[in-house]
């Protein structure tokens, strides 16, 4: 955890034993939870990270929710005018490799499960992405992931229209299995309730690198934003043990991207991941992703073994 945090911190922190006496929730349906659909590749998920985690997290977002709800609500009565359905956004950010799909597939089936949200979207920055034929262009096919390879502006204008109420938005489609845009396939966000948006980078502000100034943000839109973390040891073990399953596994098709590495020995596929993380997804943490951290409303701090050991809760 950043030296910011444990001298003087805007943050309250709760240990995992604290958080899960938070929520009292005996009668929950875990039997409509499927672990398998809702955990990625080479990430346990238990029913007890459910019941000890995510479920207090759903309930105070639920808190949120409802206020978001009232305000809007309340400022149609103040104004005399139909109260339109402004969906509430949540952002998702963290390293490669640390598990924020899987916590945005917790919190969107969670979500959706509660009566007063009902209707919950889930998008990845991913399909905002430049293709790649576009990055070749530009000369950083190698930055893929690096903020300079996403259309900040595209995802932007997608969140304002999102807050603006407009219904039946799409979102761009981005295949793993291709490592590239999917063209002129898209997912519909029609006017949810909740709109989780899951990247590495949607906390990000400026970068040295940018050669003018954006006065908006990605999150500028969000309502309420969770930063997934853990120690850099940890989420490079998990990265290169993801690529080590991934080779046996999808890179076996033919049509893969990275079908070159279907042939890899366990122990050279070990040491590429290795050398792909600390050429590009290293650098990427430290210049970019992880001094967002502070940026966010709640940390979720994760041990060697996935699960969640702190949360930490902004303050102010």
């Amino acid at each position: 955890m950043p030296k910011e945090i444990a001298t003087f911190s805007p943050y309250q922190s709760f240990s995992r034993d604290a958080w899960k006496e938070l929520s009292n929730h005996p009668d929950f349906p875990f039997s409509e939870i499927d672990l398998d659909r809702l955990k990625a590749l080479n990430e346990p998920l238990t029913l007890d990270e459910i019941r000890d985690i995510y479920l207090p997290l759903c309930r105070f977002l639920q808190i949120h929710i409802q206020h978001h709800k009232n305000l809007h609500n309340e400022y149609g009565q103040f104004f005399h005018r139909e109260v339109q359905n402004v969906p509430f956004v949540i952002g998702i950010a963290g390293s490669v490799a640390v598990g924020k799909s899987t916590t945005a597939r917790v919190l969107n089936k969670l979500l959706s499960m509660n009566a007063s949200t009902p209707r919950v979207s889930l998008i990845t920055t991913d399909g905002f992405l430049y293709p790649n034929a576009e990055l070749e262009r530009r000369g950083i096919l190698d930055r893929k992931g690096f903020p300079e390879s996403y259309d900040a502006v595209a995802l932007i204008n997608f969140l304002s229209a999102v807050k603006s109420g407009r219904r039946n938005l799409r979102s761009p489609r981005y295949s793993h299995l291709y490592y590239d845009i999917i063209p002129d396939e898209y997912d519909l966000v029609d006017q949810p309730d909740v709109l989780i948006v899951e990247g590495i980078n949607v906390l990000q502000v400026e970068t040295p690198r940018e050669k003018r100034r954006r006065k908006i943000f990605v999150s500028d839109f969000f309502d309420f934003s969770i930063y997934v973390d853990a120690d850099e040891e940890s989420i490079r073990n998990w990265y290169v043990n993801r690529f080590i399953l991934l080779k046996e596994t999808a890179f076996q098709n033919p049509d893969s991207f990275f079908a070159q590495y279907a042939d890899l020995s366990r122990e050279e596929a070990r040491i590429l991941a290795g050398n792909i993380w600390d050429s590009i997804n290293k650098p990427n943490l430290i210049e970019n992703i992880r001094p967002t951290l502070l940026r966010s409303s709640l940390i979720l701090e994760k041990g060697s073994d996935h699960s969640v050991r702190t949360i930490r809760l902004r303050k102010v």
